[in-house]
């Protein structure tokens, strides 16, 4: 989780446009913030999960970033332009990344547990 975390946060840096792209559009004029705030908090909880002492702080403030960007995942599953500009199908939009963020929050959950 820890790899997982840090580079996708790394690469809410390094290529903002594509979670631009699956913002939406009510949050727009406030899009790009939002990108590097999601980006910020995914590399720090990230490596707070490699230390025992704040894994548990790490793992419910991971729970929180997936339930914040959901409705991006939501807006992504639901609208062809999106799907397009990040080159997903609208089947794995829906039926497989929409699903995927609750195992991610199950396992946030579940290393919470791991003291």
């Amino acid at each position: 989780m820890v790899y997982f975390y840090v580079n996708v946060g790394i690469k809410h840096f390094t290529d903002p446009s594509w979670f631009l792209a699956i913002i939406p559009p009510y949050l727009n004029k406030i899009g790009l913030e939002l990108v590097y705030i999601s980006g910020f908090f995914e590399v720090l909880l990230g490596v707070m999960l490699v230390f025992k002492k704040t894994r548990k702080i790490a793992s419910y403030g991971l729970i929180i970033l997936l339930i914040a960007v959901y409705p991006a995942n939501i807006y992504l599953a639901f609208n062809q332009k999106p799907q397009e500009l990040i080159g997903i199908s609208a089947f794995a939009a829906s039926w497989i990344r929409l699903p995927i963020q609750f195992i991610l929050i199950g396992l946030a959950y579940w290393h919470s547990k791991d003291n």
